[in-house]
C-alpha cells in the first residue's frame, strides 16, 4: 500500500490510494459540553434525507449517550476489540491503524452489523456509569458519569469506506472533501458498511445499493452550513472548512478550534482515517475515557476549554456556533465582539463576547406598570 501522511496520529501509515487533499476539507466542529440530546439533529436530518422505503433504520445523524449507547450496537466496542489495546498517550501513535491491522487479502479491519444491531437507535440513553451511595459528594471529574455524542459521517480525508469499495463508486469530492457514494456504479457488495469503522455507511434492501451522509452539499455551496448544524437548539456545532496542516489559518475559526487551541479533538484517531468531524470534550468525565475516543491532548483540551474567557480569540470562536446559517470564512474579535465573515467578506454576524446587563426598576412609572409580580 502506498504511504500518507495523517496529522492526526502524527506519522505515516498505510492506506489504498496516492494522498490528495482536496482544495479546502468540509469539517464540523462540535461542543459535546452542551449537546442536550434534544435529536433536533437527528430529526432534521431524518426529513430531510432518510424517509424512504429502505430508509426506515438509517440516521445519518444520531446522537448517542455515551459510555452505554451506540448505534448500530456496540460499534466502537467492536472495532477496539478487534483492533486491540493500543497507546494513546503520545502525540505519535504506534499502534495500528485499521488498515495496518487488516487480515491478509482485506483492504481495512471491520465487520458488517447484524440487522438486530440496527434495532436500537436510542439504547442506553440517559444510563450513567453507576449510582451515587447516599451522602456522597460529587468530585469533579464525576465518579458517576454520562455524555451526548453526536454523530455523522466524518468525511475522512482517508476515508475507509472509498478504500474498501472494489467499485469505485465512493469518491472524495476535491471541491470541499465531502465523500460520495455513485449510486450508479454501486452493486451492493457492502464493503463500505464492512470497512467504515463508524459505521455510517448504510445498505438499503429495496434498492440494493449503498447510501451515506452526503455532508448536505447543495446547502454548502450555496454557502450555508448542513441540516443538522442549523437546526441544533443547543448551538453546539461549527460547520466550516479546514486547511490543510500546513496552511492553518488563525483567523479560521475552525483552524482555531482544531489547530491553534487543539480544543477540538478527532473522533478514534487512532483508526487512521482522519476524520474531519471534531469533538471538544465533555470536561465532566474521566480523562483516561476520553484519550481512548479522541486521543492525545484530551486533558489539555480540556483545561483550555475551562480558561476560553482568557483567550479571546478562543471565546469568540466559541460564541459564533449557532450565529448564523451561513458558513463563517473568517472571523476575528474587536473589542468585546466576536464578528463573522463569508468567503467574499461580506459581514455575515456580531456575537458580543459580553451581554449587556440592565437593571431596570420594579415599577415603571412611565406606564404605571409594575415589571415584577406583586401580592
Amino acid at each position: 500500500m502506498p504511504k500518507v501522511y495523517n496529522w492526526q496520529i502524527g506519522r505515516e501509515m498505510e492506506f489504498p490510494y496516492e494522498g490528495v487533499r482536496p482544495k479546502r476539507q468540509f469539517a464540523i466542529v462540535m461542543d459535546t459540553n452542551k449537546c442536550i440530546a434534544c435529536q433536533t439533529c437527528t430529526v432534521a436530518c431524518k426529513t430531510t434525507w432518510t424517509p424512504g422505503r429502505g430508509q426506515e433504520y438509517m440516521f445519518w445523524n444520531n446522537v448517542e449517550t455515551k459510555p452505554y449507547g451506540g448505534y448500530p450496537l456496540g460499534w466502537d466496542v467492536r472495532i477496539l476489540e478487534k483492533l486491540g489495546v493500543r497507546d494513546m498517550t503520545g502525540p505519535v501513535y504506534e499502534g495500528k491503524t485499521i488498515f495496518e491491522a487488516a487480515p491478509d487479502g482485506e483492504i481495512a479491519l471491520g465487520y458488517i452489523p447484524e440487522d438486530e444491531d440496527w434495532a436500537f437507535p436510542n439504547v442506553g440513553e440517559d444510563e450513567c456509569t453507576g449510582s451515587m451511595e447516599q451522602g456522597a459528594l460529587y468530585t469533579m471529574p464525576h465518579m458517576q458519569w454520562m455524555f451526548y455524542l453526536p454523530r455523522i459521517c466524518n468525511h475522512c480525508t482517508y476515508a475507509s469506506c472509498l478504500g474498501s469499495c472494489p467499485r469505485q463508486s465512493i469518491y472524495k469530492r476535491p471541491e470541499d472533501g465531502i465523500v460520495l457514494l455513485d449510486q450508479h456504479r454501486c452493486r451492493g457488495y457492502r464493503e463500505c458498511v464492512k470497512g467504515c469503522p463508524f459505521k455510517k455507511t448504510h445498505f438499503n434492501p429495496i434498492t440494493r445499493v449503498s447510501e451515506k451522509c452526503i455532508g448536505c452539499y447543495p446547502a454548502i455551496e450555496n454557502g450555508r452550513q448542513t441540516q443538522c448544524t442549523i437546526t441544533c437548539i443547543g448551538k453546539i456545532r461549527l460547520q466550516g472548512f479546514i486547511s490543510k496542516p500546513d496552511e492553518v489559518r488563525e483567523d479560521n475559526p475552525l483552524d482555531y478550534l482544531i489547530f491553534v487551541s487543539k480544543v477540538a479533538k478527532p473522533l478514534y484517531p487512532q483508526f487512521g482515517l482522519e476524520g474531519n468531524v471534531y469533538y471538544i470534550p465533555p470536561i465532566h468525565v474521566p480523562p483516561r475515557y476520553l484519550t481512548q475516543m479522541f486521543g492525545y491532548g484530551v486533558e489539555e483540551a480540556m483545561e483550555t476549554y475551562r480558561r476560553a474567557t482568557e483567550d479571546r480569540k478562543l471565546l469568540g470562536a466559541l460564541l459564533l456556533f449557532g450565529s448564523t446559517p451561513e458558513i463563517i470564512e473568517r472571523y476575528e474579535v474587536q473589542n468585546d465582539t466576536a464578528i463573522g465573515y463569508n468567503k467574499d467578506g461580506g459581514e455575515l454576524v456580531r456575537v458580543p463576547i459580553r451581554e449587556p446587563i440592565h437593571i431596570r426598576a420594579a415599577y415603571d412609572e412611565q406606564y404605571e406598570a409594575h415589571r415584577t409580580n406583586i401580592t
